[in-house]
C-alpha cells in the first residue's frame, strides 16, 4: 500500500504559518496604542480600535490582494467615439476607499472633534498597512481643506461634501452626491518640482472662472471629483480648482493621456492628463498659487511621514508572525539568537518611526491654537517626512527577507509593501527637495527652529548620550551648507526620535535605540554591538 504521510503533510502545509488575518492590527500594535494615547487621542481609542479590527480582517486582506491584482483600466473613448476620460476600477478598489472615507479618514480634522488629526492619523496608519494604494486620493482629500480655505466662497460646498464621510464613485457631477473626492495636479514634464517652470495658461472667462489650457505630468486619483492645479493666470502663478464635470453638467475639458505604470501604488491609478479650455475656479488670490498649494501640501507631508511608518509595522508584524510558527534546524525562526538580534533592531526602528509620525500628526492639531506647535510642524514634518522614508525601504526589505523565498513571492502581502516602500520618498518632494525646505525653514523662520529645539531640550535629562549629541546639533544647526543638508535633517530627525522614545518608551526600547542609533551605529539590521534587551524589545512588539 503507497505511503500518502509526505503527501498529507504537504496538503497541511506542514511547517508553514497561518495566515495573518482576523488580527486586531490596533490592539495588537503597542507601540501605535501608546503613541495616540500619550499624545492625548484616548477619546478616540475605541474608533480606532474597532478599525483596527476590521484592517485586519480576513475579508479586509483579500480585497486588498484583488485591488493590486487587477489594476485600473482607462477608458478614452465609448463606444460611439465620444470622449469618456475615465478610469475603471475592480471594485475591491472601491470597497477599500469606501472603508476609508467611511471610517472618517479624510474628514475627521474637519468635522470639529477634537485631536482631528491625530484621529485621522491613526486611522490613515492602520488603512497603510493593509492596502496603501487607496491612501493617496484619501491624503489628498483630507489634505485639499487646507488649500480650500483661502476662498471661502469655493470652499463651502466642498467641505461639507468632504465632511459626509461618504463615498460615491459614480461618475457625475459633485452637485448631485453626497460625498466628494479631491485629486492634485501640479507637476509638469519640463519642471517636477519646479512648478514656476510650469507653462499651464489660465484665461479669465468673463466671469468668476477661469479656462485652463496645458498639461500635467502627474495627476493622481484621475476619477476624484474635482483636482486642485497650478496654472499661470494674468496676475502669476496661481492655484485653482477644476471640477470633473462643469457647473452646467458637462464634461469638462481634463483629457486623460494615459495611465502610469507604476512599479507600486498599482490599484491607484495615475495619469498624464492635458487641458483642453478646462473649467476652473480660482482658489486664492492670483499669484499666489504656491503660498495656496503649499498649505494641502504640508497635510499631504503628515501622509507621506504615517506611511513609511506604517509599512515598517506591517511589514515587521508580519515578519515577527512568520518567524514564530516557522522551524528550521530544530527551532522556531523567532527563537535562534542571530534571528532575535535583527527583529529587535527591526522593532526599535518600527517604534521609533511609529512614536515620530504620531507625534508629528499632534503637532497639526496643536497648532491650531499654538503659534509654538505650527512652528515645529514646520521644520518637523518635512524632517520626518525625508528620514522615514530613507529608513522604510531597507527595513521592508529585511522583514522580507526574515520570511526567506516565500517573501519574495507576490502572493504574500509584504511584496506589495516591498514594492510601496520608495513611493512616499517621491511623492511630496523628493529627498533633496525636502532637505532643502528645512534648511529653508531655518533660514527663514528662526522661531519654527527655536520650537524644534524646545522639543529636543524636553528629554534632556533623561539620558547624557542624548544629552551630548543634542549640544552637538545646536553648535552645528545655523551654519549648515547646502551639501550638508542631508546630514543635518537625518540628525534632526534620529534625535527627535530618541527624545520621544526617551520619554515614552519603555526603556527597553528607546535605551536600545539611542544607544545604536547615537554611537554604536551599524549599517545592517542585527548588526548592533551594544547589548540589549531582544526578550523585551520583541515582546511588546508581537502581534498576539
Amino acid at each position: 500500500m503507497p505511503d500518502h504521510s509526505n503527501a498529507a503533510a504537504h496538503d497541511r502545509g506542514a511547517n508553514q504559518p497561518p495566515p495573518f488575518e482576523n488580527v486586531n492590527l490596533f490592539s495588537t500594535d503597542r507601540a501605535l496604542r501608546d503613541a495616540i494615547e500619550k499624545n492625548g487621542g484616548s477619546a478616540h481609542i475605541a474608533h480606532i480600535e474597532a478599525f483596527g479590527a476590521r484592517m485586519g480582517s480576513a475579508e479586509v486582506a483579500a480585497l486588498a490582494g484583488a485591488a493590486h491584482r487587477h489594476i485600473p483600466e482607462l477608458k478614452s473613448f465609448d463606444r460611439y467615439g465620444r470622449r469618456l476620460d475615465e478610469v475603471e476600477y475592480h471594485p475591491a478598489y472601491h470597497a477599500m476607499m469606501h472603508e476609508g472615507i467611511e471610517a472618517g479618514i479624510s474628514a475627521a480634522p474637519w468635522i470639529g472633534v477634537r485631536g482631528g488629526h491625530l484621529l485621522h492619523a491613526a486611522l490613515e496608519f492602520l488603512l497603510a498597512e493593509v492596502e496603501p494604494s487607496v491612501c493617496c486620493p484619501i491624503t489628498m482629500t483630507y489634505a485639499a481643506p487646507a488649500a480650500l480655505k483661502h476662498q471661502p466662497d469655493v470652499a463651502q460646498a466642498w467641505l461639507q461634501k468632504i465632511a459626509a464621510q461618504t463615498y460615491d464613485a459614480a461618475s457625475r457631477p459633485a452637485g448631485e452626491k453626497q460625498g466628494v473626492t479631491i485629486g492634485m495636479a501640479m507637476t509638469e514634464k519640463q519642471g517636477g518640482s519646479d512648478v514656476r517652470a510650469n507653462t499651464t495658461r489660465a484665461e479669465p472667462a468673463g466671469d468668476s472662472s477661469y479656462r485652463l489650457n496645458g498639461h500635467k505630468w502627474f495627476c493622481s486619483a484621475p476619477m476624484s471629483d474635482a483636482f486642485l492645479t497650478l496654472a499661470y493666470a494674468p496676475g502669476g502663478l496661481s492655484c485653482f480648482l477644476a471640477p470633473r464635470w462643469t457647473p452646467g453638467g458637462e464634461r469638462n475639458a481634463i483629457h486623460l493621456m494615459r495611465l502610469k505604470d507604476k512599479v507600486g501604488d498599482r490599484a491607484n491609478a495615475s495619469s498624464e492628463i492635458e487641458y483642453h479650455g478646462a473649467y476652473a475656479v480660482r482658489v486664492g488670490e492670483e499669484g499666489r498659487g504656491v503660498a495656496t498649494i503649499l498649505e494641502m501640501v504640508h497635510h499631504t507631508r503628515l501622509d507621506c511621514a504615517i506611511a513609511p511608518a506604517a509599512y515598517m509595522r506591517s511589514a515587521l508584524a508580519q515578519a515577527l508572525w512568520h518567524t514564530s510558527h516557522r522551524s528550521a534546524f530544530g527551532k522556531l525562526l523567532i527563537e535562534q539568537a542571530l534571528m532575535r538580534q535583527v527583529l529587535a533592531d527591526l522593532v526599535i526602528e518600527s517604534e521609533a518611526a511609529t512614536a515620530l509620525a504620531v507625534r508629528v500628526a499632534r503637532s497639526f492639531d496643536d497648532g491650531a491654537a499654538s503659534e509654538e506647535a505650527a512652528l515645529f510642524s514646520r521644520i518637523a514634518t518635512p524632517v520626518a517626512k525625508y528620514w522615514l522614508n530613507k529608513r522604510v525601504i531597507g527595513h521592508v526589505a529585511e522583514c522580507m527577507e526574515c520570511h526567506g523565498g516565500a517573501g519574495y513571492v507576490e502572493e504574500w502581502p509584504i511584496a506589495r509593501l516591498y514594492r510601496q516602500a520608495p513611493l512616499n520618498g517621491i511623492w511630496e518632494g523628493s529627498g533633496n527637495v525636502i532637505c532643502l525646505d528645512v534648511l529653508r525653514a531655518i533660514s527663514r523662520e528662526p522661531r519654527a527652529l527655536d520650537a524644534f529645539i524646545a522639543e529636543l531640550e524636553r528629554a534632556r535629562g533623561a539620558s547624557a548620550r542624548f544629552a551630548q549629541a543634542l549640544d552637538a546639533l545646536k553648535a552645528d544647526i545655523r551654519s549648515v551648507e547646502e551639501k550638508d543638508a542631508r546630514r543635518l535633517v537625518e540628525t534632526m530627525a534620529v534625535l527627535l526620535q530618541c527624545s520621544l522614545l526617551l520619554q515614552h518608551a519603555p526603556s527597553a526600547v528607546s535605551d536600545a535605540f539611542c544607544t545604536t542609533r547615537l554611537v554604536a551605529r551599524a549599517t545592517a539590521y542585527g548588526a548592533m554591538t551594544a547589548n540589549v534587551d531582544t526578550n523585551a524589545i520583541i515582546a511588546r512588539a508581537i502581534p498576539l
